[in-house]
């Protein structure tokens, strides 16, 4: 099965269990390079797809949280070149799908030929990047083709409506539908009109949506889990490390 196809199977495994799937992000690395290894072990342990962050100067669509994360992560020394060579020596072999979220620099100083082949080697399933518009994807969107790894469109709710379809067809994976304006981190109160949007999402996608952006609590989780195959907790996530505490045990709490 194809990387981008591990995704899809994963969350619509979890609905077909009748709960919401989880995708759970972490940074690289974060907080420290040495327990990397055993926190997206706990990570994936939990939930139905693992993202993992890598770490960049300017991330632009991250809260506070996640860029205190970024920013701890690069000090160490944290690289994609050590990210991939990380998950491809993870055992034993989680069984949710490993992404990597990217700002495109990183990706492209890596190398567009490469990339795809070692991120594959490695049982990385695909990428979010959140700064590659839809328009400017085909170069990366073809090199990922090769391996079949994903590339998730992001949608958010003042995505006008052929815009949104056109991210969708275009969609591998999962959409991940962000729930507000803004950057990550913030306490989403949802409103009505939220929901609504998500139900126009689910509406034209082919492939199952997730909600993203500020969701920490079970009863968020619940809410959007009504409307949508799955929830993305990033920040929620980040805090919990940085307090001590197990993140298996915190992303258990949230089902």
């Amino acid at each position: 099965m194809k990387g981008h196809q591990q995704i899809s199977a994963s969350i619509d495994s979890a609905k077909r269990q009748g709960r919401t799937a989880l995708v759970g992000f972490l940074t690289a690395g974060f907080p420290d390079m040495a327990g990397f290894s055993g926190n997206l072990q706990a990570v994936a342990g939990e939930c139905d797809v693992v993202e993992i962050g890598v770490p960049f100067t300017d991330p632009m669509a991250d809260g506070t949280t996640i860029q205190r994360a970024s920013f701890a992560a690069l000090k160490q020394g944290v690289s994609l070149p050590w990210i991939i060579a990380q998950v491809r020596e993870l055992s034993p072999r989680p069984a949710a799908p490993v992404l990597l979220m990217s700002y495109l620099n990183p990706l492209l100083a890596y190398g567009l030929k490469r990339l795809p082949r070692d991120a594959a080697a490695a049982g990385i399933a695909g990428f979010i990047v959140p700064d590659l518009p839809f328009e400017e994807s085909d170069e990366l969107k073809a090199a990922l083709d090769g391996e079949g790894l994903a590339l998730v469109q992001m949608v958010t709710p003042v995505t006008p409506p052929e815009r949104l379809a056109r991210l969708c067809a275009g969609a591998q994976g999962f959409i991940y539908a962000v729930t507000m304006t803004g950057t990550t981190g913030k306490t989403v109160v949802v409103p009505q009109d939220v929901l609504a949007y998500m139900d126009r999402v689910k509406k034209v996608a082919p492939v199952p949506v997730c909600a993203g952006f500020g969701i920490r609590s079970r009863d968020q989780v619940t809410l959007f889990g009504a409307h949508v195959d799955g929830v993305v907790v990033g920040s929620a996530l980040i805090e919990a490390l940085e307090r001590g505490e197990d993140p298996g045990a915190f992303l258990a709490s949230l089902r």
